[in-house]
């Protein structure tokens, strides 16, 4: 955002990648050294840029999925079949590789502790990225702000940090509820389906308690989600979106 970088922060620098981690069979978790880093804010992203021999350039902006405190920087990218980078960071690139980042940029899709709750975390897919920076920030300072999260994903294969968000349930630090569109366990007692209104009456706090709420997925998955919370009377102001268009790839 224009007016809150400061000096140096949008410079491209070169990070190592330090580890990687397949977190799904189309994701994967890239973790990174990067010495000057200067800090980010839970929420933010980083744009990425690859070089080929011949000097054509392309980047993308990827949410960080690492929380500020974090000690290596992390980013988890989900392949597109079509893309034109993700494909690279999924399948090709390998530990001791540069990669180059510009960041951190983002001052909206932000949580820190003064902003309080409590917390609604929506996530469609790979929209939990930036959720899980948000949620280990807030277990990192320890911080008791009532979470509720809600995880959309095809299947349970397809959730991302899957055993981190169960975790995090199981230790009472967030509250969880997972919605499965394509295949489910026998004896699953999640939401079976798209997320819709019944599902976000039942498991989202009451308009009256004002829950602060970040929604991050598709556009198709953000709008609707976003728009339904509001007829539900929800305040708009209260809802903040993230979305992953066609070019995050």
């Amino acid at each position: 955002m224009a007016g809150t970088a400061l000096p140096g922060r949008l410079s491209w620098q070169t990070a190592t990648v330090a580890q990687l981690i397949d977190e799904t069979p189309t994701t994967r978790s890239i973790l990174l050294e990067l010495p000057g880093w200067s800090g980010h804010r839970a929420g933010q992203h980083v744009d990425v840029r690859l070089t080929a021999e011949d000097g054509y350039q392309a980047q993308r902006s990827y949410s960080l999925a690492s929380a500020p405190e974090d000690q290596q920087l992390a980013l988890t990218v989900q392949r597109l079949e079509d893309g034109e980078v993700s494909p690279y960071l999924v399948d090709v690139l390998e530990p001791g590789d540069p990669l180059e980042l510009r960041g951190p940029i983002g001052g909206y899709f932000l949580w820190e502790a003064g902003l309080g709750g409590p917390l609604l975390l929506i996530a469609g897919g790979s929209g939990i990225v930036p959720l899980r920076a948000i949620a280990r920030h807030k277990k990192k300072i320890g911080s008791d702000v009532p979470t509720r999260l809600l995880c959309s994903s095809r299947s349970p294969e397809d959730l991302i940090y899957r055993s981190e968000v169960e975790g995090w349930a199981a230790g009472g630090e967030v509250e969880l509820r997972l919605a499965l569109t394509r295949a489910w366990p026998e004896g699953f007692d999640g939401h079976r389906g798209r997320v819709d209104a019944a599902l976000l009456e039942a498991f989202a706090w009451s308009p009256q308690e004002r829950p602060l709420t970040y929604v991050c997925g598709p556009s198709g998955f953000v709008e609707a989600v976003a728009n339904t919370l509001v007829e539900l009377g929800h305040e708009a102001g209260r809802i903040r979106t993230e979305r992953f268009g066609p070019t995050g790839s």
